[in-house]
């Protein structure tokens, strides 16, 4: 199986069975991102334990790259703490801006979201869950060294 298959059977996968959808209650964090090029729109809650990201669940609407996307990270992000989490943000950022870009450490099916290179106008898609989970924790930090509690960004 190519790479382009790959792409394809992972993205249908993922956008048929999300995985982690719905909402988390109660939340440690939350945040909601939109793209206004195309409409789509998520809404990331989670929990954390420490400096791990414990548990995540997304919901909304978008295209089957931005359900996809979301579904793949919170599968690959569950677990992890924040320093490995912004190791792979970075990663993901590469993999899908890059063509060039070979990785480190084996990203597994988040691979396949490397074939949305080929539609620079679908990245933003593909990237959105990315940029809304790392605006999440900022939040968070944010919020717990003023001692406020209630998150949420467009």
């Amino acid at each position: 199986m190519d790479l382009k298959d790959l792409y394809r059977e992972v993205i249908l996968d993922h956008n048929r069975s999300p995985r982690n959808f719905g909402r988390l209650d109660p939340a440690d964090a939350d945040a909601t991102g939109h793209n206004p090029l195309c409409g789509d729109r998520l809404h990331l809650t989670l929990r954390l334990d420490g400096d791990r990201i414990s548990d995540l669940a997304f919901d909304g609407q978008g295209c089957a790259i931005s359900v996809a996307s979301a579904s793949l990270m919170t599968e690959a992000v569950k677990g992890q703490s924040r320093g490995e989490f912004s190791v792979l943000y970075q990663d993901m950022h590469r993999l899908l801006t890059e063509a060039e870009f070979h990785p480190a450490h084996d990203l597994g099916k988040l691979m396949a979201l490397g074939g949305v290179r080929e539609f620079p106008a679908r990245v933003k898609c593909a990237s959105l869950c990315w940029h809304t989970l790392d605006a999440a924790l900022k939040q968070n930090d944010a919020a717990n060294a003023t001692g406020g509690t209630t998150i949420s960004t467009e």
